[in-house]
C-alpha cells in the first residue's frame, strides 16, 4: 500500500485546527476518531497531530469531561442534527466518547518526543479520567457507566437494545445522517428517536442526571484501564508518581473480570437492572488490550471461535457471527471496524499472538485500499459499507504501515 492515498485523505479532511472524520457524514471533530486521527499523524505530521489533540482538550469542559463533539462554527447548522443549538452547551455536545486519548498522547511523543506537549496535555488527561471514575461510577463497581449509546462509539450495538427499550423514542426531528449515508447502513429510525429523548432528557437535567440508559461497557472501561496504563508512562517521562495509574488500572481491569465477565466473554451491564446483556460485541473482546488480562487465553478462544472468526474473516465483526440478527452492513450491527482492528493488533501482541496480529495487519491494510478507506466493511465479503475517504480508517492505516510487519 502507498501510504500517499492515506495521507491525501488526511489532507483532505483537515480544517486548520481539527481533522473531521468525514466532509460529509461528519463534519465536526468527534472525540476518539482525533485520538486515532492523531495516532496516524504523528508519522508524518506530528506537528498536526499534536494541534489535533490540543484543540480537542480546549474543549474540555470545568468538570474534566471530554465532549464528544467539538463544532465548527464554519460548518451550516443544518449540516449535522444534533447540532449545537440542541445541546445547548456552547461549541460542544454534552456527552463524551471512550477515554482513548492518553494511549494517543503518549503516541505522538513517543514518534516527535515534546515534554511541553506532554506537560500541557497530563493534567487534562488526569482530569477527564478523575470525571470518569468518579462521576461516572453509577453502579458502585469501580466502572464508568455510559449514559447514551452514542458514549460507547458503537452506538447500535445489540448490547444497547434491552436498555434502550424502554426509552420512549422522540419524534419530529429530521435526520441529516440519511442525506450522505445509505439507509440500511445506518441506524434505524426508532433507534435514533431513542438516541434523541436520552440526549434531550440528559441536557435539560443540566447534563447531571443518570436517567433510562445506564450502563458499565466493557470496552469503554478497558479503554480506561489502557489510558491510565498510558498516563503512568507519560507520569513517569514527566518525572512525577506513577503508581497511582498503574494501580487505577489493576482495579479497572479487576471490576470487570468481577462484574462484567461471564461464560468466556465480557459482556455490558444494565446498571438500572443489575444484569448482563447476553450479546456478544466486539467492545467485549477489548479488555485484551490489559496486559496481565488473567482470563485472557479464554477470550482469544471466543475471539477465535466461530463468534466472531478472528484471523478467518475480514477485520473483527462487531457483533456475533452466529447470532440469527447479525446484519454485515448496519453500522455497529456485524461489519467490521478499523479502528477496533487496530485495537485488537495491539492486544494480540501483548499476548504472544504475533502471526495472528501479522495477518489481522495484512487484512486491515487490504481492506482499507480496496474500499477505499471506507468507514466499515462486511466482514464476510470485504465490501466497503458507510462513507468513504473516512479518517481514521486512513490514519490507522498510516500507523500500521510504519509498524513492522
Amino acid at each position: 500500500m502507498d501510504v500517499t492515498r492515506a495521507a491525501a485523505v488526511l489532507a483532505g479532511n483537515w480544517l486548520g485546527s481539527s481533522t473531521v472524520p468525514s466532509r460529509s457524514l461528519y463534519p465536526h471533530q468527534w472525540s476518539w476518531d482525533s485520538a486515532f486521527i492523531a495516532i496516524g499523524l504523528r508519522h508524518q505530521a506530528p506537528e498536526r497531530a499534536r494541534r489535533e489533540l490540543r484543540t480537542l482538550f480546549a474543549a474540555q469542559w470545568p468538570d474534566g469531561r471530554v465532549p464528544h463533539i467539538v463544532f465548527d462554527p464554519g460548518t451550516p447548522p443544518e449540516a449535522y442534527f444534533p447540532g449545537p443549538a440542541f445541546w445547548r452547551a456552547g461549541r460542544t455536545s454534552g456527552i463524551v466518547q471512550p477515554p482513548v486519548h492518553a494511549r494517543a498522547v503518549l503516541a505522538v511523543h513517543e514518534a516527535a518526543p515534546d515534554r511541553g506537549f506532554l506537560a500541557t496535555l497530563y493534567p487534562k488527561l488526569r482530569a477527564w479520567h478523575e470525571y470518569l471514575r468518579g462521576s461516572r461510577d453509577a453502579g458502585g463497581h469501580g466502572l464508568a457507566a455510559i449514559v447514551h449509546p452514542w458514549e460507547s462509539g458503537m452506538d447500535n450495538s445489540p448490547a444497547w437494545d434491552e436498555p434502550l427499550a424502554r426509552v420512549t423514542p422522540s419524534s419530529g426531528f429530521v435526520r441529516r445522517d440519511l442525506a450522505h449515508g445509505t439507509e440500511a447502513d445506518r441506524p434505524s429510525d426508532a433507534d435514533y428517536g431513542r438516541y434523541v429523548r436520552l440526549a434531550a432528557d440528559y441536557r435539560d437535567s443540566d447534563y447531571r442526571d443518570f436517567g433510562d440508559f445506564v450502563v458499565e461497557d466493557p470496552g469503554f472501561n478497558a479503554l480506561l484501564a489502557d489510558g491510565e496504563l498510558a498516563l503512568a508512562e507519560i507520569a513517569e517521562e514527566l518525572g512525577l508518581p506513577s503508581e497511582e495509574h498503574r494501580e487505577s488500572a489493576a482495579r479497572i481491569a479487576k471490576a470487570l473480570q468481577d462484574t462484567l465477565w461471564d461464560n468466556g466473554f465480557f459482556f455490558a451491564r444494565d446498571v438500572r437492572t443489575g444484569a448482563l446483556t447476553r450479546q456478544h460485541t466486539c467492545a467485549g473482546l477489548l479488555p485484551l488490550l490489559l496486559p496481565d488480562l488473567a482470563v485472557a487465553p479464554a477470550l482469544l478462544a471466543t475471539a477465535t471461535g466461530p463468534r466472531f472468526g478472528l484471523g478467518r474473516v475480514h477485520g473483527i465483526p462487531s457483533y456475533d457471527l452466529t447470532a440469527p440478527d447479525f446484519d454485515p452492513a448496519r453500522y455497529w450491527r456485524g461489519p467490521s471496524w478499523s479502528n477496533v482492528g487496530w485495537l485488537l493488533h495491539r492486544a494480540l501482541h501483548h499476548h504472544g499472538e504475533h502471526a495472528l496480529a501479522t495477518r489481522l495487519r495484512t487484512d486491515l491494510l487490504t481492506t482499507a485500499v480496496a474500499t477505499d478507506f471506507a468507514e466499515y466493511c462486511d466482514p464476510l465479503t470485504g465490501a466497503g459499507h458507510g462513507t468513504r475517504s473516512f479518517s481514521w480508517t486512513a490514519a490507522l492505516a498510516v500507523d500500521l504501515l510504519a509498524q513492522p510487519a
